[in-house]
Formats: structure tokens, sequence, C-alpha cells
């Protein structure tokens, strides 16, 4: 090839192209290698590397050619990377971070081979069970993930887009560096989890439930179960980043980064579960790592477009009605960002739950730490909450002296606090009660965040309805804090609380229809009218009567005479007030609603907790977390440990 071919080849446009080629074929010769793990075939070549040394062998001829052909295709990467060097520092200037990008490809490429070379030595391949051959493994994963990030960003880069501005992103660039960490922790206990499947197939998901939990299985085994909750928690966590990215960095990319974040991980949320129905055959595990990389990948993306140059720092922007000089953050301050009266009545539904599970008084300990870990999870969605709706609260007169809006506290402080909280919530529940009651109370904070307050609050009416059901995860997460799963009573409770969110808000919404048509929230009294309003209203009153009621007709679900009488009084009391508005609508019976519903709540929740205590409870009222059943942890639901609004014990607005 001339000269001027060559010029005219080795240009920048190309230059990304192949970095694009590149990363796709090291993604290929990745899925290989989790083959050459899955069929066994990782002892082929004996312990001899990089040349193999059972091609002679009939007995292992077959398993000799599937790690050969890993072997070489993976040996081709390294050229690749060299090229990408030397493009890169032919075309493009010094200091460029394409530069840099590719020179950690190729590193990363040498550590890659390295890494395999010791699981070859030392023989952790095939059917090896040591608890060495996952440490090794967890490395290699890590060292793969990182070699994927080179590459995306080295062909990102060379594409055009801008550098990175790292300075002055504060939270916005912690919380990035959490998602990846999240996302290794939850890549290794997946390689652990496959390397289980492998080592020690069930016959069937009861089985293999039955071996995660046996005293005398591998501690490979044991740590399966925790994978489901992990990727769980993972997961949620990339949907706030993905949210929290589009809105505080907006730029196209972002927004479609953070689509895809979401996207990708409801695919793998599912893939997962097909996964353990069919107990992981060879192709759904394949399946299962490409969409783990592909979800790392576009992390990596996100978080490149998110922290560009040229993208903006909104929560450094200026709205119009801060003021300026005023004095300090005080602790009442902070306390204020936490919206402490929202959260007040859904907290006591979770403390209520756990008595219902407990049937009587739980461990004083647990019981106390539940209920500050729950608040510090309502909390943290408020503050966030406080942030991103910071442009209307200051045109609505009930909202314009927030902290945030005055600046009393900046947004970047207020997001610092507010990932502070949420990180010390799920340690805390996690500690002291059980990883599901953690991962539900987070549930919650996401489900807010991003359903309610990005997706649903400034586009439909129906935002109370759908994005207020984050309030009704309370009681979920209390009861898991107790016997570590969801019973169908748990169940019923979150069901109570769904239907009454909408009687009770939307009373709240009559009273302030001026505010949020002021503002163009879209709620129901502002769009389809009062007279609309009450009619839904009276009936989901109707939908609230039916549900609350449905306990005490479910025999095993040992509720009593205690509770449906209580359940009977609040309902004919609930159908007074509900008639009454419908009958007029003024703001003194919309008022009088409102005030009953958040009292109709906490009396039937008590009476249940009374009922159950006192009918169905024992003379033991303590019950450490670690004595809890040993069952399995079921997957957690999305929801929350939160109360959502901007009033008084109320879910949404």
């Amino acid at each position: 090839m001339s000269n001027s071919l060559l010029e005219r080849f080795f240009t920048k446009k190309n230059f990304s192209r192949f970095a694009w080629g590149t990363l796709f074929y090291t993604l290929v010769v990745i899925i290989w290698g989790a083959y050459v793990r899955a069929s066994f075939s990782g002892d082929g070549c004996g312990d001899h590397w990089p040349n193999c040394g059972n091609l002679d062998n009939p007995m292992h001829h077959k398993p000799a050619i599937i790690e050969l052909l890993h072997r070489l295709s993976s040996g081709l990467i390294l050229p690749l990377a060299v090229l990408l060097i030397a493009w890169a520092y032919k075309r493009f200037p010094a200091h460029s971070p394409v530069r840099t990008a590719s020179v950690l490809t190729l590193l990363l490429t040498i550590s890659e081979a390295l890494i395999g070379a010791v699981l070859v030595k030392k023989g952790y391949t095939a059917h090896s069970t040591g608890f060495y051959r996952a440490f090794v493994m967890s490395a290699h994963l890590i060292n793969t993930f990182f070699l994927l990030m080179a590459n995306t960003l080295a062909a990102w880069w060379g594409q055009g887009e801008s550098p990175l501005r790292l300075k002055g992103q504060g939270s916005v660039l912690v919380s990035l560096a959490v998602g990846f960490a999240g996302s290794i922790v939850l890549g290794i206990s997946g390689a652990v989890t496959a390397l289980g499947d492998m080592l020690y197939p069930a016959a069937s998901l009861i089985e293999g439930i039955k071996q995660d939990f046996s005293p005398a299985a591998s501690i490979i085994v044991k740590l399966r179960p925790l994978h489901p909750l992990i990727a769980i928690s993972v997961g949620l966590y990339l949907l706030l980043i993905g949210g929290l990215m589009a809105h505080l960095r907006p730029s196209s990319q972002t927004q479609k980064f953070g689509k895809l974040i979401g996207i990708s991980f409801l695919v793998q949320i599912g893939i997962g579960i097909v996964n353990l129905l069919l107990k992981a055959p060879i192709p759904m595990q394949l399946i299962h790592l490409v969409m783990g990389d592909l979800v790392w990948i576009n992390l990596t993306l996100l978080a490149a477009s998110a922290l560009a140059i040229d993208v903006p720092i909104v929560e450094n922007q200026k709205f119009g009605l801060e003021e300026e000089g005023l004095e300090p953050a005080t602790w009442k301050d902070y306390l204020a960002l936490t919206k402490p009266r929202v959260i007040s009545l859904l907290l006591f539904t979770t403390l209520t739950a756990m008595i219902i599970a407990q049937k009587g008084m739980p461990n004083l300990l647990l019981f106390l730490a539940v209920g500050v870990g729950g608040y510090m999870a309502a909390g943290a969605a408020n503050a966030i909450n406080m942030v991103l709706v910071r442009d209307i609260d200051g045109k609505m007169k009930r909202t314009s002296t927030r902290p945030t809006v005055t600046r009393k506290i900046t947004s970047p402080n207020a997001l610092w606090f507010a990932f502070g909280l949420a990180v010390g919530s799920f340690l805390l529940l996690w500690i002291s009660a059980n990883l599901l009651s953690a991962v539900l109370a987070f549930s919650g904070l996401v489900f807010y965040v991003v359903v309610y307050t990005m997706l649903l609050k400034r586009r439909t009416w129906h935002n109370i309805v759908i994005g207020g059901a984050a309030g009704a995860f309370p009681p979920l997460v209390g009861w898991a804090a107790i016997p570590n799963s969801i019973s169908p009573l748990a169940r019923l409770l979150f069901a109570i609380v769904f239907v009454w969110t909408p009687v009770h808000f939307w009373a709240l919404a009559i009273l302030l229809k001026d505010d949020y048509a002021s503002v163009g929230i879209p709620m129901l009294p502002v769009v389809r009218g009062e007279r609309a309003t009450v009619v839904q209203i009276f009936g989901y009153t109707v939908l609230t009567a039916i549900v609350s009621t449905l306990p005490f007709f479910i025999r095993d679900l040992q509720v009593g005479l205690i509770y449906l009488i209580a359940a009977v009084l609040l309902n004919g009391i609930l159908f007074a007030y509900s008639i009454r508005l419908l009958q007029k609508v003024d703001r003194p019976r919309a008022s009088s609603l409102f005030h009953f519903s958040m009292l109709y709540l906490a009396l039937l929740f008590l009476g249940m907790a009374i009922d159950r205590s006192i009918h169905f409870g024992t003379t033991e009222y303590s019950t450490p977390r670690h004595a809890v059943q040993n069952r399995p942890l079921p997957p957690a639901s999305k929801g929350s440990l939160l109360n959502v609004n901007e009033s008084w014990f109320t879910i949404g607005g």
C-alpha cells in the first residue's frame, strides 16, 4: 500500500471505526472464554501456557481445541492494541485522551493474558473448586471490565467527543464512581454464581435452593443467594444515576445513555430470571454475560458524556429567586431538607409492620435501627427531590422558602447530603436487619426519584397513581426486617397504602390546585377539574374499603376481630367524608378528608398491630436478626420506605 493510501486510510475517522471494531472483537473473545469455562475446557491444554500440551491426546482433543482457539483469538487482541496505540500517536496530539485510553488498552490486554496464565499454571480451571480460583477469577473479571472501559473510551474520544472535566463535578463524580464499583461487585458475584452453578449443578430449582442453604455447602455455593439481591441493588442504583445524569448533566448523549441504562437493567434482570428457571444452561450464561458487559460499556459512555467538558453543571445554575448573603446553613436547615413531617406517617407504617410481622414488639435495637434507616432513605429521596424541582419550588408560594431555593443549602451540598444518607441507610438496614430490607428501602428511593419526580410529575395526572406507589412500600421494608421475606399479608399492606394514596393526595391537590396550576404541574384537579377529581376519590375510597377488609377474610393471614372492627369503623368514616366532598366540592370538606385520611391509615395499621399481638402473639417479643428463619431471599420488588410529597404526611406532590 502506497504512502498516500496509508495516509488516507489511517485517519481519525477510521481510527474510531477500528477502535469500535476492536471492542466488538474483544467482546467475542470474552464470550468464547466464558464458553471455555462453562464447557469444562479450561484444562484442555493442561498446565501448559502459552502453548498447548494436549493436542496429541485423543481423550483431551476437543477441550484442547476449544482452549487453543481461545488462546489464539485472545492473542490477536495484542497486535490490535499495538496498532491502536500507533494510530493514536500518529493522528492525535500530545496529551490527547485518545492516546491515554489506547495505552491503557494495551496494558490491560497484557495483564489480561497474565492473569489467564495464572489460572492455567495454578490449575484453577475446569473442575477446580478451591477458593483461590474464585479470587483469581474475580481479578480476571475486574481486569476485563477495565479493558472494555479503556477500549470504549478510545473509540468514544476518537470519534471527536469532548474530553472529561473532573474538577467541580462534586457528588456526581462520586456517584458515578460508586456505580462502577457496584457494577464490579455485581460482576464478581455473578462470576461466583456461574462457577457454583457449573461445579455444583442441581436437578431442579428447589434442589438448588436447598444446596445454597445447606450447612455443608461450599462457600462458593453459599454465596449464590446474594447475587439476585446484589443485582437488584446495583441495577436500581444505575437507574438512579442514569436519571440524575440526564437531569443534572443535560445533553442528548446523557439522556440517551440514561435511558439505555434503564432498558439494559430491565433486560438483564429478565435474562437472570430465565437463567435461574432454566438452571443456567450454557447459552443463557453467555447471553447473561454479554448483557452484563453491555451494561458496563453503557455506564462508561454515560460517565464520559456526563463528565464531558462542554456539558452544563445544572446544580450550580441559578433559577432567579435565590437570595444571596444568607447565614450559613444550620442542622435545622439540613433537617428541613429531609422533610421530616412528610416522612412521619409512612415511617409509622414501617414500624407497625414490624410489630405485625413479629406479632408483638420486636427487638428494640432492631426496631430503632429500621426506623433510623428508613428515615435516612426517605430523607435522601426528599433531598434529591428538592434539587430536581428547585426551578418550580421557587415559583410556588408554599415551597419558595426551601433551603435549596434560598441557597442556604446549595444544590451540590444537598446532593452530597442525600448521597451520604442513602449510603448510610442501605448499610444500616443491611447490618441491623437484612439485605432484603435494605434493597426495598433503596428501591423506594429510586422509584420516587426516577419514576415519580423525573418521569411522571411534570407529564401526567397519573403521576400520583403510579409514582405514589413508592409510598406503599414502607410496610414491606418493616415486614422484611423481621422474617427476611415478604408474605401475602405484607403484600396486602402494600395494597392498602397503594389504593389509599389517591384518596389522600387528591384531597390535598384540590386545596393546592392554584399552586400546581401556576407552575404547570398536571395534577388531576388542574387537568380534569374538581368534579372529576372527587369522583375518582370516591372510587378509590371503595377500593380502599375492600382491600383493607380482605386480611380478616383470608384465614391463613391470622388477622382477627379487633382489626375487622377497626377497619369497618374507619372505612365508614372515610366514606362519610368522601360522600360529603362528592355532594359539594369546597376547601373545608377537602381539608377534612385530607386530614382524616392520615389518621385513617395510622389507626388501621395500629389496629392490625394490636390485633396480631393479642390474638396471635407469643410471650417471645424479641427476635434477634440472626435467629430469623433461614430461608432463601426472594427478589425485591420496586418500592419504598418513602413518603413522597411537599405537605404533611403526604405521598406525592
